[in-house]
Parts: structure tokens; C-alpha cells; sequence
């Protein structure tokens, strides 16, 4: 992460009662100073961020480098009441330059960060004492980054200002983001553009630099599904998901219809003949063994329901022979007993 101090330069000219942003450019404005102010400052402990006016009645440094968010707040509350007048870039970015110089920490690299959202006024408006600036501020090893919003900058003021932005540039630490108006927030277009990039630990080749971003009306920023992951984690969590559990469904759909189609039919395999085998014979009493116990069963079954009814019931043979037996010893007893008597 960046070891930075930061002044952040806002345009407070009478262009920022312009309602093309909710409420209007101004309260829009001050917003993506916040998250301007809240993303350096997390990046890195050491970090520290000034606040300064351009228009009114001259360029006007509100707040020096600070880590405290209560001082810009009251900064950004003060410029509101002096709200007024053309903005004056050049002026505004020397007297940043002198903040910078009495920075409390020499060992923080400098930055300047330009919101614009008016017409150039003034040398503003000269490239070539634009280009000198931008030399100058090089030689002081100062980047500088310009955030143009809203309808004010023209063509011809753009390209200036681009040019600007390439003279000072070195090692590609200086960036130039137009924004135009629409219905995205201003602070989500700076947040998600290569100004933070590196603040917040983010590539600028994953962002989409080059391709159609922020600056030229895109809304995908580069992110993975268009979502930015640390302005709403849970939506992109849920993208990330609701992805993982198509691709599952669509590799089982594959593998049930590769599985369900029919087999190419196995070529003939030349076999040698084997010899027969003849079964072992089958035991002949013990086949009708089963057929034996369930006629025993259904006669005991009969028999049974027959002395339930009060009926006759068919005796087995051997169930006769044992009965009169028994009637032949009865009688024989009673013949013995009376010859007794």
C-alpha cells in the first residue's frame, strides 16, 4: 500500500448548485471526498489527507494533513458556505504543492487529487502553462490525479487537462477520470476507478483499464459478475455461488446422459469350446418332501374347523385301529371284574 500524503482540492465555484447530481455536484462532490479520505487513510496507518477550496474568493487550504475523518467533515461543512465564484486550478494546485512541503512526515510521497466540475477559467485554459505546472510539479516528485464530473469540461478543456495529467505522470502514478453524469454515485465511480487502485491493493490491469469503464460510460469496472466485492461482499458472494451450483448442475446433467446412453455393441471374442457338464441327479424323495408337508398341514387345518363346527371329522387310519383297541381292552376289563365278583 501507498505511504502518501494526500491534498484533496475540491471545486466549490458557482457550477456546483448544478442538480445533474443528486442533490447537486456539490453534497456529491463531498461524498467522494469522503470515501476519498476514509480509502487512504485505511491503506495505510501512516497515511494523512489535507482538504482545500478553488473558487470563491481564492484558493483556500481548510484543513491540513490530518488522519482525523471529523476534520475533513468540518472542512467539507466550511467549503459548503463559501460555496461561489470561478474555479482557479493552477493557483489551487500551488498553493497544494506548499501544503505538501510542510507535510509532518518528509518520508510520505506527495499527491495532489483535482475534483473538477466547472469550466476552465484563466491560465487553466493555456496547455502550455499547464504543461510548465506539470513539469514543475514532477521535478517535485508530485502526482496529481483529476477527477472531472459532470457537463462543465468541454472537449477542448478535457484534452488539456489530459495533457496535463501525461506531462506529470511518472511511472503511470497519475490518472485523469472523467465521469459523466448519470445515474451511478460519484464516490462509487472514484472508488471503483484506477485513482484507488493501488489504495486498495487492486490491480489496474484487473480493473479494465483501457477497456470501457467509469470514464466512458461502462458499469462492469472490471470486477468479476461487474461487482465490486468490497462495496457489496454479500451480493458477490451470492453471484460467486449461485455460479458454482450451475456449473455442478450442469456437470451432473452431463454425466446422467453420458451415463444413460447406450453402450457401442463389444466385438465377437474368439472362444474355444469347453465340454459339457452333466448336473448331478437330483435325489427323488427329496422333491415331493414339500409337497408332502403341505397336505399334512391342510388336513390338521380341515379336522380342525370340522370339530369347531361340531362336525364329523375323518379319521386317519391308524387313528381307527387305536380306537378299537381301546374298546376291545374296556371290554375285556369288565368281563375280568365280574367274574370276580
Amino acid at each position: 500500500m501507498p505511504l502518501e500524503a494526500t491534498v484533496i482540492v475540491v471545486d466549490n465555484s458557482e457550477y456546483m448548485r448544478n442538480g445533474d447530481y443528486h442533490p447537486d455536484r456539490y453534497h456529491a462532490q463531498a461524498d467522494a471526498v469522503t470515501t476519498l479520505f476514509q480509502t487512504k487513510v485505511d491503506s495505510n496507518p501512516e497515511n494523512t489527507v489535507g482538504f482545500m477550496t478553488m473558487a470563491g474568493k481564492g484558493p483556500e487550504v481548510l484543513q491540513t494533513n490530518t488522519k482525523e475523518l471529523g476534520s475533513i467533515l468540518a472542512a467539507i461543512h466550511t467549503a459548503e458556505s463559501k460555496l461561489g465564484g470561478l474555479s482557479n486550478v493552477p493557483n489551487a494546485i500551488e498553493k497544494a504543492l506548499l501544503a505538501l512541503k510542510h507535510r509532518s512526515n518528509k518520508n510520505l510521497r506527495q499527491r495532489i487529487v483535482v475534483f473538477l466540475g466547472s469550466p476552465l477559467e484563466g491560465q487553466a485554459a493555456d496547455e502550455k502553462f499547464m504543461v510548465r505546472l506539470a513539469k514543475r510539479l514532477k521535478k517535485n516528485n508530485v502526482a496529481v490525479d483529476i477527477i472531472a464530473f459532470g457537463d462543465g469540461i468541454e472537449e477542448g478543456e478535457a484534452t488539456i487537462m489530459k495533457t496535463f495529467v501525461d506531462s506529470v505522470t511518472s511511472g503511470d502514478n497519475c490518472h485523469y477520470l472523467s465521469v459523466p453524469p448519470g445515474a451511478h454515485l460519484l464516490s462509487d465511480m472514484v472508488l471503483t476507478s484506477p485513482v484507488l487502485a493501488s489504495d486498495r491493493g487492486v490491480v489496474e490491469e484487473n480493473m479494465g483499464v483501457g477497456a470501457p469503464g467509469p470514464a466512458a460510460g461502462g458499469s462492469g469496472g472490471g470486477f468479476e459478475f461487474g461487482v465490486d466485492p468490497s462495496l457489496d461482499p454479500e451480493l458477490a458472494m451470492a453471484l460467486r455461488m449461485s455460479m458454482e451450483e450451475e456449473q455442478a448442475r450442469q456437470a451432473a446433467v452431463a454425466q446422467t446422459s453420458s451415463a444413460s446412453a447406450p453402450a457401442p455393441p463389444a466385438a465377437p471374442v474368439a472362444s474355444t469350446p469347453t465340454p459339457a457338464v452333466r448336473a448331478a441327479p437330483v435325489p427323488a424323495a427329496a422333491a415331493p418332501a414339500a409337497d408332502d408337508d403341505e397336505e399334512d398341514e391342510d388336513a390338521m387345518l380341515a379336522r380342525a374347523l370340522a370339530m369347531s363346527q361340531g362336525g364329523d371329522v375323518e379319521m386317519a387310519e391308524g387313528d381307527e385301529e387305536n380306537e378299537e383297541d381301546e374298546i376291545q381292552k374296556a371290554i375285556q376289563q369288565s368281563l375280568q371284574d365280574q367274574q370276580r365278583k
